[in-house]
């Protein structure tokens, strides 16, 4: 029965992707986010409305604060560590936000109340212009390898799961996402995180899973090891090498997020997961929680460590791809792809400049674009990063 759900829901999104691409050049509405933060309320070193307040200053249109195993909304009075005097963090927080600020002090310490989910978004949402979305980093093990899953849109908080196994872990906590989407009747999703980090999943934990849409491809944590090593595949190979089994399989296809992950907000380093590093482009019109999750949904988004792109659609003949450049910056264009009688994801076209197209041929199964620059990042992650994107895959022919 789950299988035939989810192939008839492959069907739709398909349908609903061909449509809306239809046209030429369709209008597109680009709105930037970040879906994986962490702040005191589990293990950042700032306050919510601080670390807010940055994506809201550096042109993001919506936050999830996805902190670890919580949904910030009960009462809970921080105290201050001996770093966090150090950092000046409730200076900070109170030259930005006065009489807000809630404080007392005892014979142990100085503490801060944090302020729940609602409070900080009714302070700093702002209507049309800036979404706060709620977020849990259900946050599990199996034998000591970790196993995170970001919802987001969350309503009420889901506990962390114990199981046999890495995927059964994994799929106890995608079941409980589906199960409150239908109870409240709403948009949300989950998407797994950084599978490299303490190399706790690897591809066929997550070619197992039923009802897995999203991935996090790109992860701005100096921990979470995207780029593998000598024993453990890249992120974005183990992306491909899913994607062709949830085709085989008539499974959606998966889905590539970039995310900050950022803990860090008072020292920018390599060494620390700071904010700026990874993010999603929406294409909604409306920035709303119905409307982004619904686009994303469609793969009607890209991910981008700091190539921002102009134009991405696609119709029944062909991929294109359009790069918002900067000055002096060269790009590539790398179209790659699934295609019949191959078991590997094959280069299908590479081309250097601002713009591309790829036109679809007979044996092409699903074809995806990544765009690389030589442009390095301010603040990388991994020393010599430079800023890139990724386009979804595109289902050309249904199996």
């Amino acid at each position: 029965m789950k299988v035939n759900l989810i192939s008839r829901h492959f069907i739709y999104l398909l349908f609903i992707s061909l449509v809306s691409c239809e046209q030429e050049s369709p209008e597109q509405y680009w709105q930037k986010g970040n879906l994986h933060t962490h702040s005191f309320w589990s293990d950042g070193d700032d306050f919510p409305e601080m670390i807010i307040q940055w994506y809201k200053d550096n042109n993001y249109q919506f936050i999830a604060l996805s902190d670890h195993n919580t949904i910030a909304s009960r009462d809970y009075w921080y105290k201050l560590k001996t770093l966090d005097e150090q950092n000046k963090t409730l200076e900070k927080y109170q030259k930005s936000f006065g009489d807000w600020v809630e404080t007392k002090i005892d014979s142990s310490g100085t503490y801060v109340r944090l302020k729940t989910f609602e409070e900080y978004k009714s302070k700093l949402e702002h209507l049309k212009s800036f979404l706060i979305i709620r977020s849990e980093e259900v946050t599990s093990s199996f034998e000591n390898k970790p196993v995170h899953i970001n919802v987001t849109n969350i309503k009420e908080k889901i506990e962390p799961f114990k199981g046999n196994s890495v995927y059964e872990v994994m799929q106890q906590t995608l079941d409980a996402v589906h199960a409150q989407r239908k109870k409240f009747n709403i948009s949300m999703f989950a998407h797994i995180n950084h599978p490299n980090f303490g190399y706790g999943i690897n591809v066929e934990d997550l070619k197992k899973l039923n009802g897995e849409r999203f991935f996090e491809l790109y992860n701005g944590h100096p921990a979470v090891h995207n780029e593998g090593d000598d024993m453990h595949i890249d992120l974005e190979t183990m992306w491909d090498l899913i994607n062709i089994s949830y085709y085989n399989d008539r499974k959606p296809l998966l889905l590539g997020i970039a995310t900050d992950d950022s803990h860090n907000y008072h020292v920018k380093s390599i060494n620390y997961s700071n904010t700026g590093r990874g993010w999603v482009m929406v294409n909604s019109q409306k920035i709303e929680t119905a409307s982004l999750i619904e686009a994303m949904e469609t793969g009607d988004f890209y991910s981008s460590s700091g190539v921002l792109l102009k134009k991405v659609y696609h119709s029944k003949e062909k991929l294109f791809v359009e790069v918002e450049p900067k000055e002096g910056i060269v790009y590539e264009i790398i179209f790659m792809g699934y295609r019949k009688g191959s078991y590997n994801i094959e280069e299908l076209k590479r081309v250097k400049g601002t713009s591309s197209d790829y036109t679809f041929q007979e044996n092409d199964l699903f074809v995806r674009a990544k765009i690389n620059s030589n442009d390095l990042k301010e603040n990388p992650y991994l020393v010599g990063e430079t800023k890139q994107a990724w386009v979804q895959p595109v289902v050309v022919k249904n199996k």
